[in-house]
């Protein structure tokens, strides 16, 4: 392992691996088996798979569905100088072949895709080429159709080994998967044999609590205020996460909201002031925390009743990275269940309306039936309510299951910004150069500010030029216009929108297929998701900790002792001292007289009845007492005496 610990400092100057890890890295490096490492939020997954891959020649694949991640695990990478590049359906097709042409060159040590490309032609040639070392499957619990976010192109992932000529190892890995989930991932990818490794799901430093309230604003300003700390409010609605921010900035509460709907600008910004501090509380919907690894946050507070308990626990998961003392909060009254029992009704459109709107789709976009199979299409769903007139929830969770069928890919708003590739070669851009003395200055600009414009498409900030060269956005447009007018380079203006991929051409009516059984057993198995949650909410029996873990398979875990229950039965229960007093107290009342238990409670305050009560059965049990034949307690004196 010592090639692996010196990768470890080098990159990232930690002396020793977080349990787990070692072992994992040790099965696909070298062992070189299919793994499924299965770890919790926070559990350093992505040091996991790109270890081994540095450790060897060749390119790791890294299949992730999560674009702003695949974008900032990038990012780190190159600013750790390894060289990495991501493939999604937010680029050109040059771009695309750019990258994978320099990764046939070693060039890249690191690929990251998105699964829907990967069924593209122009990607399953290109690879073949290309010397792979790894194929990681990050939140691999996507390619169950029994996992909370399943995505139909996953099950392409497998197709992959019968094109690859040196077959290398699978690293598949999630942080939330049940064990249903965890036998179909290793089916769906043709893992060799099973080979599972499994951190405990179990935070030990994080404290869940659940509470039934229905002045949530005002509780939650009481978290907030004795924690005094870093913390995200989740919340179901984007109209609430501004709502509740403003609340909390009227009570002298650092605070900021954020969601979907916002710009990407905005999002970003907000994001960074969180992360850097200077935001004490977010509050926002389930679009925000993915990728976010923020080690301070203590206290993750939901507001409201999540979809799932899978969501839950990777939410909640944002709390403690730094293993101190967490809070995950739940919120929740009887508004939130009968919300959440609806969704079910409200998440799956009828089969009908799912088909008007794919057909809608079509006619937006102008495709042909029998065309548009792998077009990625700028979706603007505000106009495309408008002109068809349909629900904003209806589209969206239409949407939805259209993409669980596999007629299409849908993704997130994607900020990309302006790229920028030279098509000449340097000798060339000289001579041109030379002919045109007015675009040299700038030339020789873009040379200095953005290194390997030969090689690769570079992202480039058309307001830090103009900073640089003294002079406005507009002037420099204008030359990045030109120069790609002259085909001196490729300029793409940055974008900002979600995309509608077309992962199939657009099928008639009739052929878009939406069974009934099928319908009916995704429908029924969200709402058996939905009520495991509101079981999770209600049950104050049971060590909530146990409960979570219990529903990601872990039968055999222990009650946490600082959860809402524990805490709750700990104070029901009398210590050593307190339950010695109550038992003199009762065996000295009942030598004098017979009393029921009634009358003897009401001889104890009321915040000392159910601990008495607790050392009444147990003097029953061991015999000390009884009931008489008038049911009053008794009693048994060669026991007592």
């Amino acid at each position: 392992m010592s090639t692996y610990l010196n990768i470890l400092k080098k990159y990232w100057g930690f002396s020793a691996f977080r349990p787990l890890q070692e072992d994992i890295i040790k099965s696909v490096g070298d062992e070189q088996k299919d793994t499924l490492g299965l770890l919790p939020t926070g559990g350093g997954k992505s040091v996991i798979f790109q270890i081994p891959a540095l450790a060897q020649e060749g390119v790791c694949i890294v299949i992730t569905p999560l674009i702003a991640l695949m974008k900032d695990q990038v990012y780190n990478l190159n600013r750790r100088k390894i060289r990495a590049a991501a493939i999604h359906s937010g680029l050109t097709r040059h771009e695309i072949e750019l990258i994978l042409d320099n990764s046939a060159h070693d060039y890249y040590k690191f690929l990251y895709i998105s699964p829907e490309r990967l069924n593209s032609e122009m990607f399953r040639q290109r690879i073949q080429a290309i010397n792979v070392n790894l194929i990681a499957v990050d939140e691999a619990h996507c390619i169950s159709q029994w996992g909370y976010d399943f995505r139909p192109s996953y099950l392409k992932i497998s197709e992959i080994r019968e094109i690859l000529p040196n077959n290398p190892p699978f690293l598949a890995l999630t942080a939330t998967a049940t064990p249903d989930v965890v036998e179909d991932i290793q089916e769906k990818l043709d893992f060799a044999e099973s080979n599972v490794f499994r951190k405990t799901f179990e935070r030990k430093n994080l404290i869940y609590i659940v509470r039934y309230v229905e002045d949530k604003n005002k509780y939650l300003l009481k978290i907030v205020r004795t924690l005094q700390s870093c913390g995200i409010i989740y919340v179901r609605s984007r109209k609430k996460t501004r709502e509740i921010a403003e609340f909390l900035m009227k009570n002298s509460i650092s605070a900021d909201f954020y969601h979907a709907g916002l710009s990407s600008d905005q999002r970003e910004q907000k994001q960074k002031s969180w992360q850097a501090g200077n935001t004490l509380v977010i509050v926002a919907t389930n679009a925000f925390g993915m990728g976010i690894d923020k080690p301070d946050v203590r206290f993750v507070l939901h507001a409201g009743l999540p979809d799932s308990l899978e969501a839950y626990f990777q939410e909640a998961g944002r709390a403690g990275r730094d293993e101190k003392k967490a809070y995950g909060v739940l919120l929740y009254n009887k508004s939130d269940r009968r919300k959440l029992e609806k969704s079910v009704e409200t998440s799956f459109p009828e089969r009908k309306t799912i088909k008007q709107v794919y057909e809608a789709l079509g006619n937006y976009f102008q495709i042909p039936i029998g065309a548009g199979a792998g077009r990625s299409l700028e979706f603007k769903i505000g106009d495309f309510i408008s002109v068809y007139k349909f629900n904003m929830l209806t589209v969206y969770n239409s949407l939805k299951i259209l993409q669980r069928g596999g007629y299409l890919e849908v993704t997130d708003e994607i900020h990309n910004p302006s790229r920028v590739f030279f098509k000449v070669n340097r000798d060339d851009l000289y001579k041109f150069q030379v002919k045109n003395e007015n675009f040299d200055n700038f030339i020789k600009l873009l040379l200095r500010s953005y290194p390997g414009l030969f090689t690769e498409y570079r992202k480039i900030d058309e307001d830090a030029l103009a900073r640089k060269s003294g002079t406005n956005r507009d002037t420099i447009y204008q030359y990045l216009l030109q120069l790609s007018k002259l085909k001196i380079i490729n300029y793409i203006p940055r974008k900002r929108t979600p995309l509608i991929i077309f992962t199939t051409e657009r099928l008639p009516l009739k052929s878009v297929f939406l069974s009934k059984q099928m319908y009916l057993d995704r429908k029924n198995h969200y709402k058996s998701k939905v009520d495991a949650v509101i079981r999770y909410a209600e049950n104050d029996k049971e060590c909530r900790s146990k409960q979570l873990l219990r529903y990601f398979g872990e039968k055999e875990a222990q009650a946490c002792g600082k959860c809402d229950v524990c805490v709750a039965i700990k104070e029901q229960n009398p210590s050593e001292q307190e339950f010695q007093e109550i038992k003199d107290f009762i065996i000295s009342r009942l030598t004098s007289e017979n009393l029921t238990v009634t009358n003897l409670l009401d001889e104890f305050n009321s915040d000392k009845e159910k601990k008495a009560l607790k050392v009444i059965h147990w003097l029953q049990d061991h015999n000390y007492i009884y009931q008489d034949e008038f049911t009053n307690l008794a009693l048994i004196k060669e026991n007592t005496e």
